[in-house]
């Protein structure tokens, strides 16, 4: 293990609560619409459910973009030669990504600043971006750290 976050649990309970609420707000759309044609719920109440539902569905889908690039844990195997990237699925498990070490872009050939709350980590094949925070995770280990994004004195 050569890094950790450990506010990743915290964005799982949120992406998984932010299922739910979704689910939620979804499923009241039908009760809704049969109380309007029953004359129990007026227009303006139908439209504001219907809001609510599909700010809950935009909302879904952009916090999921992000929270599954969102790195919890990185891991380099003993060779060094590949790089396994802990981050969440759209429901808020975690999942586990491979990537050769070899196409692993360098923080420091990246565009990113080191002192961003968030730092792009790619690959050559353009497969993949997660996002990595240096502010708030922790490197556990520097010098497998270095081997796989490059020098850490000059990112701090």
């Amino acid at each position: 293990m050569i890094y950790r976050f450990d506010g990743i649990r915290a964005f799982r309970y949120l992406s998984q609560l932010k299922v739910a609420q979704t689910a939620l707000t979804v499923l009241a759309l039908p009760p809704g619409f049969y109380w309007y044609s029953q004359g129990l719920m007026t227009l303006n109440s139908l439209c504001l459910v219907g809001g609510i539902a599909g700010f809950a569905l935009a909302m879904l889908c952009w916090m999921s973009y992000f929270f599954r690039r969102l790195v919890g844990i990185l891991y380099v195997n003993e060779s060094g030669t590949m790089l396994r990237v802990a981050h969440l699925t759209f429901w808020g498990w975690r999942q586990d990504t491979y990537c050769p070490v070899a196409n692993v872009i360098p923080l420091t050939e990246s565009q990113d600043r080191p002192q961003e709350l968030f730092v792009r980590i790619q690959q050559y094949s353009g497969e993949q971006t997660f996002y990595l925070t240096l502010r708030y995770g922790r490197v556990l280990d520097r010098d497998r750290f270095r081997q796989v994004f490059g020098m850490l004195e000059t990112l701090k």
